[in-house]
């Protein structure tokens, strides 16, 4: 899947990429964007539409080819391979193209160990491409970890419970990817494990934002390309922590796991949260699927600020690319 991203276009279903005699005009305003998407197959869509949203919102003047990618060795049901197979390009077409920026994504963790992955091997070899052939590559949540561990030996730590919520997170040096972005930023994360800040700092890493809850938020290393690394999710939609707690939910009431979850931090409002709090209580004596049918009417915080911390790093990232891009131009 190629898409065009124009600043004044809506994108309420992909649009194909113009025809090349259309697109040579503004040429140097141009930037060639690669997302690897290897998140789980409920989640596979909604990551497609919320960067494509996100980084139609952070292009200003630029216009941005798109295109999608995925793994090929994260397993798959039918439908999301069909998927994949009729809508992504080939993972091969990634490295003989030039990208000015790629994203990555993490993927839904089958092994004990990163290392021990099924897509381990295509994710290293992805890793070593990007240093040298992309000016920039972001790595989310897990893909940040696992790019971490493949690079510099750092393992991620186990939290003792799921770090889920909006996080308020500060930055802490400064950095072009985060001028201008509001104080605090409200970043989403969902996730089991975390990265020590002392390990990062000590492999060279630069840490940008943390969270006095969640640790480290956003950090950078440069190599040829300038890594950045999420260990949130800041593209996430405002429902999307809520449809994570609501499959949790589901699968603790069908026996697919042992724990009831967690609330989310800083995300339904007071009366929600109470309601939920009696919901779980139920869910404990009468634990049953079909007792999903009584959840309650779910409200979110009105300061949640879902995607505007998002606006702001990914319009400084594109702005990082754009004048990386005319730096060639510009010295001859």
């Amino acid at each position: 899947m190629t898409i065009l991203i124009d600043r004044d276009q809506v994108i309420s279903s992909p649009a194909l990429v113009p025809a090349e005699r259309d697109l040579a005009r503004d040429h140097a305003a141009e930037l060639t964007i690669g997302l690897v998407n290897n998140m789980p197959d409920p989640a596979l869509k909604a990551t497609e539409r919320q960067f494509l949203k996100l980084l139609q919102a952070a292009a200003g003047p630029r216009r941005i080819r798109f295109h999608c990618f995925s793994l090929p060795s994260v397993k798959r049901s039918p439908e999301a391979k069909w998927h994949v197979e009729s809508e992504y390009s080939d993972l091969s077409d990634l490295k003989r193209q030039k990208f000015d920026g790629l994203i990555v994504t993490g993927a839904e963790p089958i092994a004990p160990e990163l290392d021990q992955e099924p897509y381990w091997r295509d994710l290293s070899d992805l890793i070593d491409w990007a240093k040298t052939n992309t000016r920039s590559t972001i790595w989310s949540c897990l893909a940040a970890h696992a790019a971490v561990l493949h690079l510099d030996g750092i393992e991620r730590r186990r939290l003792p419970a799921k770090c889920h919520g909006i996080f308020d997170c500060d930055a802490v040096t400064s950095d072009a990817l985060t001028r201008a972005a509001p104080a605090p930023l409200k970043v989403s994360h969902s996730r089991l494990n975390e990265l020590a800040e002392s390990d990062l700092v000590q492999a060279g890493y630069q840490v940008l934002t943390r969270s006095a809850e969640a640790g480290v938020d956003v950090f950078v290393r440069q190599y040829a390309s300038r890594f950045v690394f999420f260990q949130g999710h800041p593209e996430y939609d405002a429902l999307s922590l809520q449809r994570e707690y609501l499959r949790d939910i589901g699968r603790y009431l069908a026996r697919e796991r042992e724990t009831y979850p967690r609330l989310p931090v800083s995300y339904f409002d007071a009366a929600t949260e109470e309601k939920l709090v009696r919901f779980e209580k139920k869910a404990a004596h009468q634990r049953h699927p079909a007792l999903t049918n009584e959840l309650p009417g779910l409200n979110l915080r009105a300061d949640i600020g879902a995607g505007s911390a998002a606006a702001v790093l990914f319009r400084n990232w594109l702005q990082y690319l754009s004048v990386e891009a005319e730096a060639p131009v510009l010295a001859r």
